[in-house]
């Protein structure tokens, strides 16, 4: 299954490969120039294909639980102030997605959408210290009774021209359903309540709407 964002992407890339593999099969008579262009379409094909792909995921909707909102590898835990929407201290964790991983994102928890705010930016590589504030962004709160206020921010990479957000202020989605999309590269970070236990360690790999990023702590 292909995620919706890419369908127009995915059509136009099969039409250029077909019509690419005409053009150098007519027109291309050295054989290993001939093989060397049609496999690089093939790999083009199967890279914008394996970008766009949409699998299903089973989320056990717990509201004393956040699971991560992408696939992708830990690369930040820590003690931040957030100062967009909190302005105070919170935990922050970071998820990186290389071009490789299904960039659908998810709700880290169910609940209330209090805030959805989008932010035009820069393209700094998503590692960047500065990206999280410079970047193309978008930030989205969610609410519930159990476990409070968590807010999640998708950041666009070097190569991502384009975020898409769904979170809509006053809808209440289900924890691990589509908030939205970033096209080509990318991390997203939360921010977490202080007292919260992480459920997570520095460069381990997650899976959207599936891996527990943190808990409640009892």
């Amino acid at each position: 299954m292909f995620h919706k964002e890419g369908h127009k992407i995915i059509l136009f890339t099969l039409i250029a490969v077909v019509a690419g593999f005409l053009l150098t099969d007519y027109f291309i008579t050295i054989g290993w120039l001939r093989l060397l262009i049609l496999v690089t379409l093939l790999v083009v094909l199967i890279l914008i294909l394996q970008f766009f792909r949409n699998p299903k995921r089973h989320t056990h909707s717990d509201d004393t639980t956040v699971v991560s909102p992408v696939d992708g590898k830990v690369v930040v835990i820590e003690e931040v102030f957030e100062k967009e929407y909190f302005k105070d201290k919170r935990l922050q964790v970071s998820v990186f997605m290389s071009p490789i991983n299904v960039h659908v994102t998810r709700y880290p928890i169910g609940g209330n959408v209090c805030f959805s705010k989008y932010h035009p930016g820069k393209y700094l590589v998503a590692w960047h210290p500065k990206a999280s504030e410079e970047n193309e962004r978008t930030t989205v709160v969610v609410e519930n009774k159990t476990y409070g206020k968590v807010l999640f921010r998708q950041i666009a990479g070097a190569l991502a021209k384009r975020i898409v957000n769904y979170a809509e202020v006053g809808h209440t989605p289900a924890q691990g359903s589509e908030s939205g999309f970033i096209k080509f590269g990318s991390r997203v970070d939360l921010y977490l309540p202080l007292d919260t236990k992480i459920n997570v360690a520095l460069n381990q790999k997650v899976r959207g709407g599936e891996s527990i990023i943190a808990k409640i702590n009892e």
